[in-house]
C-alpha cells in the first residue's frame, strides 16, 4: 500500500480548510461591521457602570448663623461578595474591631451575602476609620463616599431639626418638612469597572451633582439654650411627667425658641425612645384653662359693654349653671374686669359669658388662632379643636369662658397671645427667618381685637404678675412683664382626673414696648406645687430674663431699685 495520501484527497482536505478559513474570516468581518454596536453593548454591560456622586445636603442654620445641622463626609465599606475571601479567625477578629461589630454579627452578615453582588459592611465611618479598614488589604472590599449629618445642638433643637437616615433623607422636624430643599440631587458618572468591582477608568460626567440649599430658621440658639435649661430644671424639681415652652417673636410671628422634655441626642439615636420623638409644643394639645379668661375680657371690652372699671359682682364665690357649681378660690365679691384677670375669676368670666353670648366668645377665639393649623409646615402640627356649635348649652358657654371644652397646643396659644403684644393683630407664625423681601412686603396677619382694647388687656395681664396676682413668680426684676396662669385636671378613661394636673403660663414681656409671647407647659407635676403660678410661671421668668440680657433691651421698670 502506498503510503502517499491520494491527490484527490489531499485536494479535499485543503478545500474543507479554505473554506473553514474562509466562513471563519466572514463571521470576523461580519461581527466587526454588523454586530460592533451590540459587541460593544455587552461589553459596557460587563465592564461600564453608571456611579452617583452624592449631593452635599444644605445646612440648617440658626437666626444668627450658627449651624444646626451640617453634612460632614465619611465612608462606608462594602464588599463583593462573589471575590471576597473566606477569612481567618485572626481577620474576623481584626475586621470586627475595625468596624464596630461584634464578631458573629459580622459572620452572619458575611454569610447572609453569598450569591451576591453588593453588600454593605458598615455604613458612615470616619475617613481614618474607613482607611484603616482598606489596610488590611482583603480582595473585594471597598469603600464609598457618603454624608453623615451632624447636629452641634444635640438634644437642645432636636424636636426642631430632627434628623435623617443613614441615606440622608429627613425623618422628623425640619429635615423631613424641608427635605426636598435641603437634599438637593445626586450627580452620576460612567466608568469602567474590572471583574472584582474596582473602578479602574472614568469615562464621562453624565450629570453633575447639585448640593442642597441652606436652610435659615428663626430660632435663636442662645435663647434655644437657655429656655431648654429653664424648663429642664422645672420638669425634674417637680418631677413631672413631660413640659414644653415656646417663644414667638409678636411682631413677625417667627418662633424663637421651642423646647421640649423628655428629649434625645440626634447624634446617638441607640437608645431612643419613640415617645421622645415628639415636638410636643406642636403637635399635643390641651385644655388651655385660664389662659384664655384674657380673650374673655377682650370679647367684653370690645362689645363695648363694659369697660375695665366695670365691676362684676362674683359674691357669694360660687355660681350655679344648670346643675353643676363653678367656683372662685375666694369669695372676691366685686371685681372690675383688671380684678377678674388678676384674682383669675371662674364665676367673673361665667357672667361676662352670659351676658356675651357664645357666638362674640366664639369670634374672638377663631381670629386669634384656636382650632386652626398655625401653618408653619411642621409635621404633626395639630390643629387643636375650638367646638363649632349653633347654639352653645349655659354649663358649655360657661366652662368655654374659663378655657374648657376646647384645646390647643402651647404654639397656637403663644400665637394667640402675639395679639396682646402687637396692637391686636396676630401675625403668621413661622420656623423660617423672615426675608428682606418678606420684612418689605410686609407681613401676614389676622386681626383680633382692637388696638384699644389689646392695650387694655397688656395692663391687666401686668397685674397677674405684681402683688396680689395668681403669679408673682413670673415677675422679671426691672422689667414689666404680664400673664396668665392655668391650671386644668388632666383628662383620663374615666373623665377629669382629680390628682393630675397639667400647669401653664402664658405671658408677654416687656409690656411697655411688647417683644415676647411666651408660654410654658408643664404637663403632670408631682407633689403638693401643681399650680400654673408655681410651676410654671418661673420657667417664663427665667426665659424672658434670659431674653433681655440676651438682646441687651433696657430696662423699664426700677421697682427692683427701691
Amino acid at each position: 500500500m502506498s503510503s502517499f495520501m491520494p491527490l484527490w484527497r489531499t485536494r479535499l482536505v485543503l478545500l474543507v480548510i479554505l473554506l473553514l478559513l474562509f466562513g471563519l474570516g466572514y463571521r470576523l468581518i461580519y461581527l466587526q461591521l454588523s454586530e460592533q454596536a451590540f459587541l460593544k453593548n455587552q461589553g459596557d454591560l460587563r465592564m461600564v457602570r453608571t456611579e452617583t456622586d452624592p449631593a452635599h445636603r444644605g445646612m440648617i442654620l440658626d437666626r444668627n448663623g450658627e449651624p444646626l445641622a451640617v453634612s460632614t463626609p465619611v465612608e462606608s465599606i462594602w464588599i463583593n461578595p462573589s471575590f471576597f475571601p473566606e477569612l481567618s479567625n485572626e481577620q474576623v477578629t481584626a475586621l470586627s474591631a475595625l468596624l464596630d461589630l461584634r464578631e458573629p454579627a459580622l459572620r452572619k452578615k458575611l454569610s447572609a451575602s453569598k450569591g451576591r453582588k453588593f453588600v454593605y459592611l458598615k455604613r458612615q465611618l470616619p475617613p481614618e476609620q474607613a482607611q484603616k479598614v482598606l489596610e488590611l488589604g482583603l480582595k473585594g472590599l471597598y469603600s464609598k463616599r457618603e454624608y453623615k449629618r451632624f447636629y452641634p445642638a444635640g438634644e437642645v433643637a432636636a424636636h426642631v431639626i430632627g434628623f435623617t437616615n443613614t441615606d440622608d433623607e429627613g425623618q422628623e422636624g425640619v429635615e423631613l418638612a424641608f427635605n426636598d430643599w435641603l437634599k438637593g440631587s445626586s450627580g452620576e458618572r460612567k466608568v469602567i469597572k474590572d471583574l472584582q468591582g474596582r473602578v479602574i477608568r472614568h469615562i464621562k460626567q453624565v450629570s453633575e451633582s447639585e448640593d442642597g440649599k441652606d436652610l435659615v430658621l428663626s430660632i435663636d440658639l442662645r435663647l434655644q439654650y437657655l429656655a431648654y435649661k429653664a424648663l429642664k430644671e422645672s420638669v425634674i424639681k417637680h418631677r413631672a411627667e413631660s413640659g414644653s415652652a415656646v417663644v414667638v417673636d409678636v411682631n413677625t410671628g417667627e418662633v424663637l425658641a421651642m423646647v421640649n422634655q423628655p428629649s434625645y441626642n440626634p447624634n446617638d439615636r441607640s437608645r431612643l425612645k419613640v415617645s421622645d420623638l415628639r415636638n410636643r409644643a406642636i403637635t399635643d394639645t390641651f385644655e388651655p384653662g385660664s389662659t384664655i379668661k384674657a380673650f374673655t375680657i377682650a370679647t367684653a371690652l370690645e362689645s363695648g359693654r363694659y369697660a375695665a372699671s366695670t365691676k362684676v359682682n362674683t359674691s357669694p364665690g360660687y355660681i350655679r349653671v344648670g346643675r353643676k357649681t363653678i367656683r372662685d378660690h375666694s369669695n372676691y365679691g366685686k371685681l372690675d374686669l383688671t380684678g377678674i384677670i388678676k384674682k383669675s375669676s371662674n364665676v367673673g368670666t361665667t357672667k361676662l359669658a352670659q351676658n356675651l353670648g357664645s357666638d362674640l366668645i366664639w369670634l374672638t377665639l377663631f381670629k386669634a388662632g384656636f382650632g386652626q393649623a398655625p401653618g408653619t409646615g411642621f409635621p404633626g402640627e395639630g390643629n387643636g379643636m375650638l367646638p363649632m356649635q349653633r347654639k352653645f348649652r349655659p354649663i358649655e358657654l360657661a366652662t368655654l369662658s374659663y378655657g374648657y371644652g376646647l384645646s390647643a397646643t402651647p404654639l397656637q396659644l403663644a400665637g394667640a397671645y402675639t395679639a396682646f403684644g402687637n396692637n391686636g393683630e396676630r401675625p403668621e407664625l413661622t420656623l423660617m427667618s423672615r426675608s428682606e423681601v418678606s420684612k418689605i412686603e410686609g407681613i401676614r396677619s389676622e386681626s383680633v381685637m382692637s388696638e384699644r382694647v389689646a392695650s387694655q388687656v397688656l395692663l391687666m395681664l401686668e397685674t397677674v404678675t405684681e402683688k396680689g396676682g395668681t403669679a408673682t413668680r413670673a415677675a422679671v426684676p426691672y422689667y414689666r412683664v404680664g400673664g396668665k396662669t392655668g391650671t386644668v385636671h388632666k383628662v383620663g378613661q374615666g373623665g377629669y382626673q382629680d390628682d393630675a394636673y397639667i400647669a401653664y403660663f402664658a405671658g408677654i414681656a416687656p409690656i411697655s414696648k411688647p417683644r415676647y409671647s411666651v408660654v410654658v407647659t408643664i404637663n403632670g407635676p408631682s407633689g403638693d406645687r401643681y399650680y400654673g403660678g408655681e410651676v410654671a410661671a418661673p420657667v417664663f421668668s427665667g426665659i424672658i430674663s434670659a431674653a433681655m440680657r440676651l438682646n441687651n433691651i433696657p430696662p423699664d421698670s426700677f421697682d427692683g431699685l427701691k
